[in-house]
């Protein structure tokens, strides 16, 4: 559509918005956070949900309640009160499962993002002497790459092989910031038979690229490797089909887009092939086995048929109670809709860096929208720092990355258009000639 730099116009959008209404079920911090001013009692221009989502109204409500069943139940609150803690994690499922384009079985809410990671790559990460690299994005979030490499050196002497080459790093070409699709299928083709895993992430964490998840998944099982995806800056930004798409596994934290609070519980799917499979390695925990025989107490493990045979302890319920109540939300308002709104409001972020005078801002993020989520990376020719710092001064929080990028996500489930307005006028003001 076509853009208008006045705030009239952002105003505008906003109240023709239908999702509108979505900003006032959430805790939009302060612009006192970051300006220290006591009296700016406004709310910031809050563009980091791709770091840590706003807070749900709902979240206090709901943990007060499980507060409660605690208090009154003790541990008859397994089986009793509002949500019981037996079965958890089963109030997250469908939801979850809707999410990310799953079935039921496929996904399970549990641990965190690398903990995730490392417990299926223990099942689908099987190396030998001959099949053993790892694919990657070189510009992978760090814990990927410590988990990768962690895992190629703990199999090497065991597969007898040389860990100092078993990771391959997917390099953009020179003068270009992203990854072509072209260019990753080729070094799935050249790997070929030494390519044991290829995992890389949804959406990129430094550039905002979503990558071409059917094209990669479909050249890395030609190749005959295992193909898993790193989603934490995916779910809940992008529509996502995993059980359509055919990937073996996949993992995600909740405290970004999905908006569960710091250090949230994770969820992990696999694929509805091998969720059965009686030849899959993993590491075992009673909350893996299956629900006819967990409380039988017996010391053999018999993995449940579904993503829950990843699951050790049972899960931490007051750390689960705001992944449910925000899980909820979603499945009120539909990726779709979040989907429309996410693209005519990144695209309006787009237009209005791009009308920044003398243009000091490059958008390292993919123009096309399908290869984008709602987040842009913005790279400053000079000045990235000071303009981070007025962007501070003026109650506006988002991201800065070394040495010269700032990442500002207007997340469609809270933001609005005049968010957008506010923090493209604090720009333009940062970075006048």
């Amino acid at each position: 559509m076509d853009f208008r730099p006045d705030e009239a116009f952002a105003l505008s959008l906003d109240k023709a918005d239908p999702l509108a209404s979505m900003r006032g079920e959430f805790l939009i911090p302060p612009a006192w956070a970051v300006t220290g001013r006591p009296g700016d009692t406004h709310a910031s221009v809050y563009l980091t949900g791709n770091s840590l989502g706003c807070q749900p109204k709902a979240v206090a409500a709901a943990l007060k309640q499980d507060l409660d069943d605690w208090a009154n139940f003790g541990v008859e609150g397994h089986t009793h009160g509002k949500h019981p803690w037996l079965p958890a994690h089963e109030f997250c499922r469908s939801a979850a499962a809707s999410l990310v384009g799953a079935l039921a079985h496929e996904v399970v809410i549990m641990n965190s993002l690398t903990v995730n990671l490392h417990l299926l790559m223990v099942a689908f990460y099987r190396p030998t002497g001959e099949r053993y690299k790892i694919m990657i994005e070189d510009s992978a979030f760090p814990s990927d790459s410590y988990a990768v490499g962690s895992q190629t050196a703990f199999h090497a002497p065991m597969a007898g092989f040389d860990p100092a080459g078993a990771v391959v790093r997917l390099k953009a070409r020179v003068g270009e910031e992203t990854l072509r699709t072209e260019d990753v299928v080729a070094a799935i083709e050249r790997e070929g038979t030494s390519l044991a895993l290829v995992m890389l992430s949804g959406v990129n964490y430094l550039t905002g690229q979503w990558f071409d998840m059917p094209a990669i998944t479909k050249a890395g099982h030609a190749a005959g490797a295992t193909v898993g995806w790193d989603l934490a800056h995916a779910a809940g930004n992008v529509p996502l089909a995993l059980h359509d798409l055919g990937a073996d596994f996949a993992a995600w934290c909740s405290y970004k887009f999905l908006n569960s609070g710091p250090g949230a519980v994770g969820g992990a799917f696999v694929h509805e092939r091998h969720v059965a499979r009686g030849d899959l390695a993993q590491f075992a925990g009673w909350w893996g086995n299956s629900p006819e025989g967990r409380f039988k107490m017996g010391p053999t493990f018999t993995p449940v048929a579904s993503a829950d045979r990843f699951q050790l302890s049972n899960p931490p319920i007051f750390s689960l109670t705001p992944v449910r109540e925000s899980l909820a939300m979603f499945a009120r308002v539909g990726m779709p809709a979040l989907r429309a709104k996410a693209e005519k409001l990144t695209g309006y972020l787009e237009w209005m860096v791009d009308s920044l005078p003398g243009r000091p801002v490059n958008i390292i993020t993919p123009r096309e929208p399908k290869e984008r989520g709602c987040a842009l990376s913005l790279v400053f020719a000079k000045g990235a720092k000071a303009a981070m710092a007025a962007l501070k001064e003026a109650g506006a929080i988002c991201d800065f990355r070394e040495p010269n990028v700032i990442r500002a996500a207007p997340v469609p489930m809270y933001n609005s258009f005049h968010d957008v307005y506010r923090f493209a006028t604090i720009l333009r003001q940062a970075t006048a000639p």
